[in-house]
């Protein structure tokens, strides 16, 4: 086969519907555009979500979810990924 793999990553400014655990055997679903990733602690990421208007009242907030909690992911309308090219670009030496 030919045929360039496509890869796959969540890209900025794409909208998801993400199933993660919430509390004790409650699902939690967290519907909005992907922000990026933020350390939390010292070994543990989680994703920015600004929540969309599914969440009513915190419609424009975002929330933090770990990574080790997520289920699942939906894609809902994917954007494509903006990748400066960093060759291009004049290096510099400090030295």
């Amino acid at each position: 086969m030919n045929e360039e793999k496509k890869k796959m990553e969540l890209t900025e400014g794409s909208e998801y519907k993400i199933t993660s655990l919430g509390g004790r055997d409650i699902l939690l679903e967290t519907t909005g555009t992907f922000k990026g990733f933020i350390n939390i602690g010292v070994d543990e990421t989680g994703i920015l979500m600004e929540l969309s208007a599914n969440h009513g009242d915190m419609v424009g907030k975002i929330r933090i979810v770990p990574l080790h909690v997520i289920l699942l992911i939906d894609i809902l309308a994917a954007k494509e990924n903006e990748k400066k090219d960093d060759s291009k670009e004049m290096s510099h030496y400090v030295g």
